[in-house]
């Protein structure tokens, strides 16, 4: 959890900023202040991490996994520490809604994007394949029930377990995972290249070809974002699963790792969090 949130807050600095800005700034030698939208503290983690965060409680808890349950979780992190980050549309029901019953009732889950991938990655620490599968089809069907959601949220938390677990080469894994979401439209070893968009399959390629030509998180983080675009979703995605991996050199900058976020939900949460998931 502190690497998923290392890249996250990594990443956040650079969404969807002009080429030049991060071919310039893409050094790893701390958080950057992202040039328009200032609200946001260098070391400050988004969406991505908090709703990663809801999905860990869940999965510790021993609660039933089901839609309501998750839906609770969702809406109980967002208000107990708000942050910008998340879609607007879809920041301003967490903002209006007091409960998971009332979010499931008011929302329209018939989203193709990253929002469902990038929480994903806890559950591929579950011990088999159909675990992992079910329980990522459940939590992407809250927001995003759509097959290139669920899809896509499916591939990402099959990464972390590949990694985990070492399955085969980390150069491998996207051809492992296609073949084992066999009834998708696959295509997750064909390499991304270029600009990253909204939609989930196109972060979770970007972050598979990252892991499948890197071989050391620092090298994994600075390309993830040199893809620029939604580039902290897909650092998200890959330095979840890369941080599980015994293939990669856990490298990550002292500047990174002492300046990620101190406060309640901060580094220490989340390492406490980590420890008490599956291993």
């Amino acid at each position: 959890m502190v690497e998923l949130a290392v890249g996250d807050a990594y990443g956040a600095g650079f969404e969807y900023a002009d080429a030049a800005f991060v071919a310039e700034r893409n050094t790893l030698r701390g958080y950057v202040p992202h040039p328009r939208h200032r609200s946001l503290r260098p070391g400050s983690y988004t969406d991505d991490t908090q709703m990663s965060i809801a999905v860990a409680e869940v999965l510790v808890s021993g609660d039933p996994w089901t839609a309501p349950t998750l839906a609770d979780a969702f809406v109980r992190v967002f208000h107990r520490d708000r942050r910008e980050g998340y879609a607007a549309g879809f920041h301003g029901l967490l903002c209006q809604v007091r409960d998971g019953e009332e979010l499931l009732r008011r929302l329209r889950p018939a989203s193709d994007k990253s929002g469902a991938a990038m929480r994903s990655a806890p559950l591929g620490l579950l011990p088999t394949v159909p675990e992992v599968l079910r329980h990522t089809e459940i939590q992407a069907r809250v927001t995003h029930d759509t097959p290139d959601g669920v899809e896509s949220a499916q591939a990402a938390a099959l990464a972390v377990h590949y990694c985990h677990f070492g399955l085969g080469p980390v150069a491998e894994v996207g051809r492992w995972i296609d073949s084992r979401l066999t009834d998708g439209a696959g295509g997750w070893a064909r390499p991304w290249q270029g600009k990253v968009g909204a939609q989930g399959r196109m972060s979770v390629r970007a972050a598979l070809t990252a892991l499948a030509a890197n071989d050391t998180l620092s090298g994994l983080l600075r390309a993830c974002v040199a893809f620029t675009g939604d580039v902290d979703t897909v650092a998200t995605i890959a330095i979840a699963a890369a941080s599980r991996s015994a293939e990669f050199a856990r490298d990550l900058p002292p500047a990174l790792l002492d300046g990620l976020e101190r406060g309640p939900y901060g580094f220490d949460y989340l390492a406490e969090l980590d420890a008490r998931l599956p291993h």
